[in-house]
């Protein structure tokens, strides 16, 4: 069975090995410390790309590696990052030519492939679940918001800055756009909504009645209902997965409501949302299997 790498590089950096869909081995992360957040924020690339290298030295790895997928955050296009706000280190950088060399000198030449960490995701979900023969749909709810799709197609799909207000107040969006879907639901832009509490003081409030809140919490909900609506209205209806370290707060009845509310066309009603785990894990399989299907592709 082909083996493959997956790497998500979000908060801080995860590498396995993946064979079959499920990951082989450990899971190396760097740094082990979950509660270490933007540990990468500022660091070189290369030096994010040598760690790379070092945790997959780690693994044990035997024989040669079919594919490499990597999964990290902004837009990606035929191996370079376009853009990465929160990888602003990244920017312009041709990330597939940087791993390909690092892994080359290492494990020898493999394939590499580079996508959104919210399409590996998708990818990891539709995998895990058994659903690679069908169209996955994914919001992750975290610092910022992604958005995965599977199967993988070439595009931008950074629905997280989907305009779902036009109040020109709505500014937290982390990329500077006025509007956007991320400046509501963010943690980020939470945090920066309300000064004086954190997101969970803000749900724990709005359950107490807390007006300023309760009115917050419909428009989290609203907003996101939006994103999903345009989705459904350009791409069919189907499911769409939740997850993300924020997903906890999602009532998925508020959620329903508001989407009944937008989408009326029938033969786009056959929609439905589910919360699920998500996490590094998952992703890194999602790395790889989009991985493993491109380099399939390439070699007809």
């Amino acid at each position: 069975m082909a083996q493959g790498i997956g790497i998500v590089i979000t908060e801080r950096i995860a590498v396995a090995v993946v064979s079959g869909n499920t990951i082989s081995g450990a899971l190396r992360v760097h740094p082990d410390d979950g509660a270490i957040t933007d540990s990468l924020r500022g660091v070189p690339a290369e030096t994010i790309v040598q760690r790379i290298v070092e945790q997959a030295l780690q693994l044990g790895i035997q024989g040669r590696l079919a594919h490499v997928g990597v999964g990290m955050p902004g837009i990606l296009r035929n191996g370079i990052v376009e853009d990465s706000p929160n990888l602003v280190q990244f920017k312009g950088i041709n990330m597939r030519e940087m791993v390909a060399n690092a892994f080359a000198a290492q494990f020898g030449k493999s394939p590499v492939s580079v996508f959104n960490d919210a399409d590996a995701m998708a990818a990891g979900i539709a995998a895990t679940r058994g659903h690679l023969d069908r169209l996955t749909r994914v919001w992750t709810i975290g610092t910022g918001i992604g958005y995965g799709r599977y199967p993988f197609q070439d595009g931008v799909w950074e629905a997280g800055h989907s305009v779902v207000t036009l109040d020109p107040k709505e500014q937290f969006c982390g990329c500077g756009g006025r509007g956007h879907l991320e400046g509501i639901m963010g943690h980020r832009a939470m945090r920066l909504r309300f000064m004086d509490l954190e997101p969970d003081e803000v749900f724990a409030q709005a359950e107490a009645g807390e007006t300023r809140c309760v009115e917050f919490v419909k428009l989290w909900h609203r907003a996101l209902a939006a994103a999903t609506a345009t989705s459904i209205h350009l791409d069919g209806p189907g499911k769409f997965f939740i997850t993300g370290f924020n997903a906890r707060f999602l009532n998925l009845t508020l959620l329903n409501e508001y989407l009944h509310e937008m989408v009326k066309l029938s033969p786009l009603q056959g929609y439905s949302c589910e919360v699920v785990p998500g996490g590094e894990a998952v992703a890194a399989i999602g790395a790889a299997v989009n991985a493993s299907q491109v380099a399939r592709i390439a070699a007809g």
